[in-house]
């Protein structure tokens, strides 16, 4: 499989495409004004500890208060949680401690950013530290080791465990050894225990004088980033369009990660990157509901605050011998898709597909297996459940970011976000209701209606008689004005 990844720089934006075949299957974007905050460390203050939900709320120095669950505090006790073969998926049931006995209004907390503000919520936060490098993560709370389940050969992970715990022994700290480090030598692995080791000492001298409110560790910039976590052994090109941002990934890579600095190259072409890789037009598609399939089905993609929902349909595909045989198809298909617009689109927890209802339970079986394999080069993590009695299955996606719809898209003024505006025959019943509501409270001779175009068009065309009756019954007079600064569903009713 070739992959590339893209990297475009604008003085306030700047973009990561992740292109595998020719085609987008992830977009980082990171914006001067918007930059997220996962990954960073603060020194806050607790504002509120409320036993009732185990949780805090946290002052860090952003708009809104933090969040942060019993749970997510680190305790002395997980020092001694021993080796484990992969990293948690999630922390484990601990046994419940009330909150009052961990934390306490008013006290200064060293905590970490695990979820950025997303919509109306606040920040994420834990205070079990976790540091990122090239191949590993430090857990300086802990003395877990583990090593990524995506490293499946038997032999290197116990080449990577002996090594891990003969380099780990000195400074007493847990680690998780990162899919990249699979087949790097000890030199390796050593270098980036002594940077992490560097980075966290910086991070408590740093916190001890801090002001409640300050970062006190900021994880790196996107490009940075991008080199760091998505460049791979089949990543072939890393092309960059700014030669002061090419450069510094060269360094950096030269400084952790010799062996692929020379995959970064400096894009010079006439026409823009993503204009170049077709990669801007898809991203218009991804902010469509919906997305065509090559055989003529199609997916219909709603995303809403409590989960997002995909249909599948059959379209135009009529298919060459059965229903079932069409059916099963398109929904092979459709499960590749569905995984390609999940990292696409960026999006995050519950999922629901609703997959054409098929027959066959070996037909169900693979459709999911299809799926769960198009899921297994997502970098974020994906729970896959079994086919429903209803014929749904059921899925979760990591989410740490807002989805890429909502960091490009922001709702309609005219709808609120609804998908939908009332009709024009509805407002005019609701102006007609308004004006008989204000001839009763208020005692004018005239009235005069502001409204949209299209809804004084209709009213004075189609709705005329019950107008002149409407006069007759209040003994008013009643002019109607359109404004096209309204919007459909905006009237004003102005008492003479």
């Amino acid at each position: 499989m070739s992959e590339e990844l893209l990297v475009n720089v604008t003085p306030r934006e700047t973009r990561v495409a992740v292109v595998e075949n020719g085609m987008l299957q992830e977009l980082h974007i990171e914006r001067g004004s918007q930059r997220g905050v996962v990954g960073n460390i603060y020194k806050g203050k607790v504002q509120r500890v409320m036993p009732g939900m185990q949780a805090a709320f946290v002052d860090i120095g952003l708009d809104r208060a933090a969040f942060l669950h019993a749970n997510d505090i680190f305790r002395s006790a997980q020092l001694d949680a021993g080796e484990v073969d992969d990293p948690p998926a999630a922390p484990p049931m601990q046994v419940q401690i009330p909150i009052t006995e961990l934390l306490r209004d008013g006290a200064e907390i060293v905590v970490q950013v695990v979820k950025d503000p997303i919509g109306s919520k606040g920040a994420r936060l834990t205070t079990q530290i976790s540091i990122p490098s090239r191949y590993m993560v430090l857990l300086p709370r802990s003395r877990v080791l583990g090593i990524s389940a995506r490293i499946e050969d038997d032999d290197e992970r116990a080449r990577l465990k002996s090594l891990m715990t003969e380099l780990a022994r000195p400074g007493g700290y847990g680690y998780i050894v990162r899919t990249n480090a699979e087949g790097q030598p000890a030199e390796a692995l050593a270098e980036d225990i002594a940077y992490l080791k560097r980075a966290w000492d910086l991070v408590e001298a740093t916190s001890a004088t801090a002001k409640v409110g300050s970062c006190v560790y900021e994880d790196l910039s996107l490009p940075l980033r991008a080199v760091r976590d998505l460049i791979r052994r089949d990543v072939e090109k890393v092309k960059v369009d700014s030669r002061e941002t090419c450069e510094r990934l060269r360094e950096f890579a030269a400084q952790y990660m010799p062996g692929l600095a020379e995959k970064i190259e400096h894009y010079s072409g006439a026409r823009p990157i993503f204009d170049m890789y077709g990669v801007e037009d898809e991203i218009q598609h991804a902010l469509e509901k919906e997305v065509p399939l090559k055989s003529g089905g199609y997916l219909v993609i709603d995303q809403t605050e409590a989960m997002t929902t995909v249909d599948v349909n059959t379209g135009s595909f009529l298919g060459q011998r059965n229903l079932e045989e069409t059916v099963y198809r398109t929904n092979l298909e459709a499960a590749q898709s569905v995984a390609r617009q999940l990292r696409l689109r960026n999006l995050g927890g519950i999922i629901i597909i609703d997959f054409i209802d098929m027959v066959d339970a070996e037909h169900r079986r693979q459709v999911l297996r299809t799926l769960e394999k198009s899921l297994a080069r997502d970098h974020a993590k994906t729970t896959v459940y079994d086919f429903s009695p209803l014929g749904l299955v059921e899925m979760t996606r990591k989410r740490t970011v807002e989805s890429l719809e909502r960091q490009l898209s922001e709702p309609c003024h005219e709808c609120s976000g609804r998908g939908t505006v009332k009709t024009a025959e509805t407002v005019t019943y609701e102006v007609f209701r308004e004006i008989v509501r204000a001839v009763r409270q208020f005692d004018a001779p005239r009235l005069l209606v502001i409204a949209s175009p299209k809804v004084v068009a209709r009213i004075t065309d189609e709705e005329s008689t019950a107008v002149a009756e409407l006069e007759e019954f209040l003994g008013k007079s009643i002019r109607f004005q359109a404004d096209t600064q309204y919007m459909q569903e905006q009237f004003d009713v102005v008492l003479l």
